[in-house]
């Protein structure tokens, strides 16, 4: 039986928003830690290395090239990322990628693919967001690559990006089960259901409610499934998470929200996190790298259960 997921924990700063459409999420690392995150994640007995931020390069603020904007720094930003996340993972820690745009879930989640694949685990990534990232440069209406990390991921994508981490695709759409979508473009909505993704989305839980709908996400993890959490925060509704740059009304309230990473802690299978798309610039006063920070302690064990 391997054991349970490390309590050492690396924060991996990447101050970025190449991959975004709108300046600021770049600002995102810093106002978690601002928010306390490192402090918190103590609290619960957890060792935090805060190994501070990757660097990389500017967003240049260019109109796309071939369906694709910012290529050549999105993929640098990812490579970067990609070697810190599995560095972290070969030391037994458990990485939590602070970004940044969410297009860097390229290069976390390929990291973890191939940690995985050299330790023999299976592997379930769960993307908590608002938009299924599912578009290519022939269906994307913009160009942003921040709405294209779980297409490349499945190896739908430039070369730049879907090489990362060596194996192509670098994961199976049948590993990812998304949560919270309520936001998705006419001809990604086709490819969708043509790649045949699991996809909880918002009138679902409208439907069933939140735990059933993750006690479907969560199904069949074992003590040999590595857990990834790709967590956007625009997948929590506006109106407690204004600091985002895409927001998207109707989405999971507090309440739903922390069932939902209470009921992922108790699985005692997570693994890696990402953190992003936060965005302080829309921010009022930190509000949403609290909250987000708040639901990342939830993550790891605080609990409102009253149950022995």
């Amino acid at each position: 039986m391997t054991s349970a997921p490390s309590r050492s924990v690396d924060l991996i700063g990447a101050p970025t928003d190449v991959g975004a459409s709108a300046r600021g999420a770049s600002m995102g690392p810093e106002a978690l830690r601002v928010a306390g995150l490192k402090e918190r994640l103590q609290a619960h007995a957890i060792d935090v290395h805060d190994l501070g931020n990757l660097s990389g390069p500017s967003n240049p603020w260019l109109p796309p090239v071939d369906g694709y904007r910012h290529l050549a720094e999105v993929a640098h930003w990812n490579r970067q990322v990609h070697e810190a996340v599995y560095a972290s993972l070969a030391r037994g820690h458990l990485p939590i990628m602070l970004g940044g745009d969410h297009c860097l879930g390229i290069g976390s989640v390929s990291a973890v693919a191939r940690h995985c694949r050299a330790q023999g685990l299976k592997l379930r990534v769960l993307w908590l967001d608002a938009h299924a990232d599912f578009n290519t440069s022939a269906i994307t209406p913009s160009g942003n690559i921040h709405g294209m990390p779980v297409a490349c991921l499945c190896g739908h994508g430039p070369a730049e990006l879907v090489n990362i981490g060596d194996v192509v695709p670098a994961i199976s759409p049948k590993v990812i089960r998304q949560v919270g979508i309520r936001s998705v473009d006419a001809g990604e909505k086709r490819f969708v259901h043509q790649q045949d993704l699991e996809v909880f989305d918002m009138r679902y839980i409208d439907e069933m409610g939140m735990r059933h709908a993750m006690e479907l996400a969560l199904a069949t993890l074992d003590d040999k499934t590595h857990l990834h959490v790709s967590f956007d925060v625009d997948f929590l509704d506006p109106d407690i998470a204004p600091g985002v740059a895409t927001t998207v009304p109707g989405g999971p309230t507090y309440r739903e929200a922390q069932l939902c990473m209470e009921m992922i802690a108790d699985t005692g299978r997570l693994a890696s996190l990402d953190v992003v798309e936060l965005n302080p610039a829309f921010d009022l006063r930190n509000k949403t790298a609290e909250l987000a920070v708040d639901l990342i302690e939830s993550l790891f064990g605080k609990s409102t259960l009253m149950r022995k």
